[in-house]
């Protein structure tokens, strides 16, 4: 004889019942697993080790970790100070050799222009003849000079001002 419970045959509900409980029985595998792996984890971190020494290790790794701290913030001050200071520093660079008497060969007279990142500078040029060597100075404020520049000089001028730091 078949029993019915809410509609529903016995042996319908013995089998979902039955399901259930196989679920029911994975589910406890499964954490029991995962709770021996974590047990196994646990006493390799504390194998020989008490409440002492495992304090004591973690405030070594606190102060570790505020001199790391300090050190980055000493690190990124310093970094901030040389962009500072790399601003007045040379950088730009523009050098043209040439002849400066036709009786002269060999292109040993030069203009050398140096710049920051704002184009302060100055301008060497040194004219190479039979009798020396005369060299003259021009400073150059925001790309200009106060006084004349000779072609070389404007041409080393124009060099150095379109100098591109990144390729050098």
């Amino acid at each position: 004889m078949i029993e019915y419970y809410l509609g529903i045959e016995s042996d319908y509900i013995l089998l979902g019942f039955a399901g259930l409980s196989v679920l029911l029985l994975l589910i406890v595998l499964i954490n029991a697993i995962g709770m021996h792996k974590l047990k196994k984890k646990y006493k390799m971190f504390m194998d020989g080790k008490n409440a002492k020494t495992l304090e004591e290790t973690i405030m070594n790794r606190m102060d570790q970790i505020e001199y790391l701290i300090a050190s980055n913030q000493k690190n990124e001050n310093d970094i901030k100070s040389i962009y500072q200071n790399m601003k007045n520093v040379f950088q730009k660079v523009g050098l043209v050799k040439y002849d400066a008497f036709q009786e002269m060969g060999g292109k040993l007279s030069f203009s050398l222009a140096l710049l920051n990142e704002v184009n302060d500078g100055f301008i060497i040029n040194a004219m190479h003849s039979r009798e020396g060597c005369y060299t003259y100075i021009k400073e150059i404020i925001d790309g200009n000079s106060v006084i004349a520049l000779a072609e070389e000089e404007k041409e080393a001028l124009d060099m150095a001002m379109n100098y591109n730091c990144s390729k050098a």
